[in-house]
Order: structure tokens, then C-alpha cells, then sequence
């Protein structure tokens, strides 16, 4: 059985691939058992983020062709597209990828910790669906306790750098005060919290909050002293607006041209400056083209990450060390447990051989026999059904030239002989 790790991600495809590529949460169950029946996958989980989409297997394929047709067809994508945009890690470069992405080493911002959290949900939902039991239940568990390692012994998350540090970043060069500006954010999940924490630290007070589902808009809202109101009322809410910040998991864009045309109309031509982070994306494309919009996508905001993760490059020098030894320690007990079931057969073929001769030796010993006789035989028998087919084995192995399995014999069983001495 091997481990697969493939996917595509801010590195090897554009935001219009990945947003193609992204699988919506509560289809996410469904996919799973999918992916394993087309694929003939024993075990498999999907993460699915803005900025990735991967699939863990293990697997007995030789090749990656039939997850790629599987995804390719999922999606309505040309299979030659998904290759050329995708990578895939076996076994031990598998377990590295994911180590590394946990820690956050393989993020568009170097460090940043929603991933964790990310991966986190993608092993609970393949667990609900049993579908990372052993293999990838052992390996997930290994990870998040070496990506914890990285966290706790390096300064790699110690800076604030993420998207929603690099948005309101962003903001503050385009607004000469950025504390009388009013913000509105889209979506109430982890980034929007964490755009919203910044926003406050920056000196932003008047901050609305707009979701599906107004409960948890107000779960946001109330946390920073904002306010809080349904995905319909954005239209309303827009002149009033000169910060936007988007970041749901809708699969159809929210926010459109029309809306924000007539928005700009009643803010005087004022500016909105918006920051769309979701993918798919959550504002037409199209939005962009207006006058007095400035609309950025996690793609444009490459420049302003790459300025400040320089800070986190020493720690994560330090975190691909304990990552490496994370991972030969990972294959290291993969290799143990492969010689588990070995070792139980050559126990249980010993005991059975075992078993046979005491039993001779019992007759003998009810027929009177001698014990010191019956002993000696018994010492014996054991040796040469013990001995028997390695030596018939070994014999044949010497006249092939097979002198490895007689040096391997002979560090098993640390045999010093006359013949063996320098």
C-alpha cells in the first residue's frame, strides 16, 4: 500500500483553476466516497482551501491517471489541464508535503496557522465517512503533533502575516487614515475574524459584518463592537462602505457590477477599496473595471505577503528540520509495522514446531524413555525443524551467488564464527 498526496495550489494554478477545482463543504462526504470508489482508493481525504485543493489516498495505484480523470470529471475539467497544473508526492515526499503543510511551510503565506485548523476538518469529515480509519488516520496524527512541534519550538507564527493581515495592510496604503473608514465584511468564518481583529488594531470602529446566516454575523459583529446584517441588505449597506473584504464559501459570487455601479453613483464617485479572498470568488470579476474601484484577489496580494513572511524565513529554516526528522521517523515506524506480520508467522511457525516435538517428547516420557534421553532428542528435533528450511534456503542462495541473504543471516543472528573473524 502506498501513500499519495496530489493536488494543485497557488504555485501551480491560477485563481480561475482553483476556483474550479474547489469542492463546496457540503459536498465534500459525498466526493470522498467518490473519489475512493472511481479511484479504487483504500483510504482518502480531501482539502479544499482557497489557495489548494489535495487529496490524501493511500493507495495500491501505480500512477496518478485514473484520481486525475475522477477529479477532472468531478469538476468538468479537461484531464491534460488538471496534469499540468498538479503535483503528486508518494510515501515519504507525501508525508514531508503534508507535514509541511500543516506547519504552514507550503502556504502563500509562509506560517500562517488557518491551515491547521483546515487540515484538521478535512481528516474529521473523512473520518465521519471511514474513510481515514488506519493508514491516514495514523498519518494525519502524526502530522498535526509534528506541525504543533514547529508551532511550539520556532518563531514561525510569532509576526502576524496571513491574507487578512496582508488586506488590511493593503488598506492602510490606500487610505491616508484608515481609522474613519467603515468596513463591511462578507462572510463570518476564521479569516473574516482574523480580517476583523486586524481592522480594530488598525483603528478601524465601524465595522458590519454581512452572512448567510445573521446569527453567526452577530457572533462576529458583537466580538468588535460592529454591527451586523443578512447577505440581502449589502446593496444598502454599499454606499456607505469604503473598505470590502470577502471571503465565503458560496460557489457563486455575491457580489455583483450592477449593484456596485449604482453604489458609486450614490457615493459621489468616492473610492471602495475591496479585497476579495474567497475561492471561488465571492465579487465578479468584473467589478474590478469600475472607475473608482480598486479590487484585489489573494492572487494580487502576493507582493505584500512576500514582503512580510521575509521575517519568518530563519524560523522556517528550523521547522524544515524538525519536519525531516518528523518524516524519516514516520517511515521508520511504517517499516516496523511492515515487519509485524512477518514476525507474528515466524513466532507462530516456531510455537507450532515447538508444540510438535513436546508432544514426541511427552509419548516418550509416558513409554519410560530416559529424560535426559528424551531431553537430548528433544534439543534435537527442535534444532533441525528450526534450521531446516533456512538451510536448504541458504544453500540455494550460495550456489545463485546470492552472497547478501549470507551477510544478511549473519547480522540477524550476530554470527561471529571462524569463517566470519578478520
Amino acid at each position: 500500500m502506498a501513500l499519495l498526496a496530489l493536488g494543485i495550489n497557488h504555485k501551480t494554478a491560477s485563481v480561475e483553476v482553483r476556483e474550479r477545482v474547489a469542492f463546496a463543504p457540503e459536498a465534500l462526504g459525498e466526493a470522498l466516497q467518490e473519489a475512493k470508489c472511481r479511484a479504487d482508493l483504500s483510504e482518502v481525504a480531501i482539502l479544499s482551501t482557497c489557495n489548494r485543493t489535495e487529496l490524501y489516498c493511500s493507495t495500491e495505484l501505480e500512477g496518478t491517471r485514473a484520481l486525475l480523470e475522477w477529479l477532472g470529471q468531478y469538476h468538468g475539467l479537461d484531464v491534460d489541464e488538471l496534469q499540468n497544473c498538479s503535483y503528486a508526492y508518494w510515501d515519504e515526499e507525501a508525508v514531508r508535503h503534508m507535514m509541511r503543510v500543516a506547519s504552514g511551510l507550503d502556504s502563500l503565506v509562509l506560517g500562517e496557522p488557518q491551515i491547521l485548523g483546515q487540515l484538521k476538518s478535512a481528516y474529521s469529515v473523512a473520518q465521519e465517512e471511514g474513510l481515514a480509519s488506519v493508514e491516514l488516520g495514523r498519518l494525519f496524527r502524526t502530522t498535526f503533533n509534528v506541525a504543533k512541534q514547529v508551532r511550539s519550538q520556532t518563531a514561525i507564527g510569532q509576526n502576524p502575516v496571513s491574507v487578512a493581515y496582508a488586506a488590511v495592510s493593503l488598506a492602510q496604503h490606500i487610505f491616508a487614515d484608515i481609522s474613519s473608514s467603515r468596513a463591511l465584511l462578507i462572510g463570518a468564518g476564521e479569516t473574516v475574524e482574523l480580517v476583523a481583529r486586524h481592522l480594530k488594531r488598525a483603528g478601524v470602529q465601524n465595522i458590519t459584518v454581512a452572512n448567510r446566516t445573521l446569527a453567526r454575523a452577530l457572533a462576529v459583529a458583537e466580538e468588535f463592537d460592529g454591527r451586523a446584517i443578512e447577505l440581502s441588505q449589502i446593496p444598502d449597506e454599499l454606499p456607505n462602505t469604503d473598505i470590502l473584504i470577502a471571503s465565503t464559501a458560496s460557489q457563486l459570487p455575491i457580489l455583483g457590477k450592477g449593484a456596485v455601479e449604482a453604489a458609486l453613483k450614490k457615493r459621489k464617485h468616492r473610492p471602495i477599496f475591496m479585497v476579495d479572498i474567497a475561492v471561488p470568488r465571492d465579487i465578479e470579476p468584473q467589478v474590478g473595471e469600475l472607475d473608482d474601484v480598486y479590487l484585489y484577489t489573494v492572487d494580487d496580494l502576493r507582493e505584500v505577503i512576500e514582503e512580510n513572511q521575509r521575517e519568518r524565513q530563519s524560523a522556517a529554516l528550523e521547522a524544515e528540520g524538525i519536519i525531516e526528522t518528523g518524516a524519516h521517523e514516520y517511515m521508520r515506524q511504517l517499516r516496523e509495522l511492515d515487519a509485524v506480520g512477518t514476525l507474528r508467522l515466524l513466532r507462530e511457525q516456531a510455537i507450532a514446531v515447538a508444540q510438535q516435538e513436546l508432544e514426541k517428547s511427552r509419548k516418550q516420557l509416558r513409554n519410560g524413555k530416559d529424560a535426559e534421553e528424551v531431553l537430548q532428542r528433544l534439543a534435537h528435533g527442535l534444532t533441525n525443524k528450526l534450521l531446516h528450511q533456512p538451510t536448504v534456503q541458504l544453500r540455494k542462495a550460495s550456489s545463485d551467488g546470492r552472497s547478501d541473504l549470507l551477510q544478511l543471516v549473519q547480522e540477524l543472528y550476530q554470527l561471529d564464527g571462524p569463517d566470519n573473524r578478520d
